[in-house]
């Protein structure tokens, strides 16, 4: 069973595809109106397989106190890329926030960035050979 979507707490839909799409570029892979309130958000990695973020408006107090902090301040999501340097200097341009430098890990290079909210995700490249 392959996993379909995992739910990201948002504040507002149309700020939250503008990061991923503009910033990470992400494709909008879904945006189906649901009610006056709710919309069926998905976004995905361009060759990102077929799981996506399922972009989820905070519908109460509750859900909103965990927008930008779903899991405690540990990084939350993990994005792999064939060219670590590429996608790094990519995301610095377009103004992601880096909040861990560059590093040389055992499974490769990665460094932790921040979404529009605060949650923490790695981008996670080859090392070196």
């Amino acid at each position: 069973m392959p996993l379909a979507n995992i739910a990201l707490v948002v504040a507002d839909y149309d700020e939250a595809i503008d990061f991923y799409v503009r910033k990470l570029g992400f494709v909008l892979v879904e945006d189906t109106v649901l009610s006056p309130v709710k919309r069926w958000v998905r976004v995905a990695p361009p060759d990102g397989g077929d799981c996506c973020i399922l972009l989820a408006k905070a519908a109460n107090e509750e859900q909103k106190s965990r927008i930008g902090n779903q899991t405690g301040g540990r990084v939350f999501l993990f994005l792999h890329t064939d060219d670590f340097w590429r996608d790094y200097n990519r995301f610095t341009a377009t103004g992601v926030g880096f909040v861990r430098p560059p590093a040389e890990e055992p499974y490769g290079t990665v460094a932790v960035f921040e979404d529009l909210y605060g949650n923490l995700w790695d981008l996670i490249g080859p090392g070196k050979p």
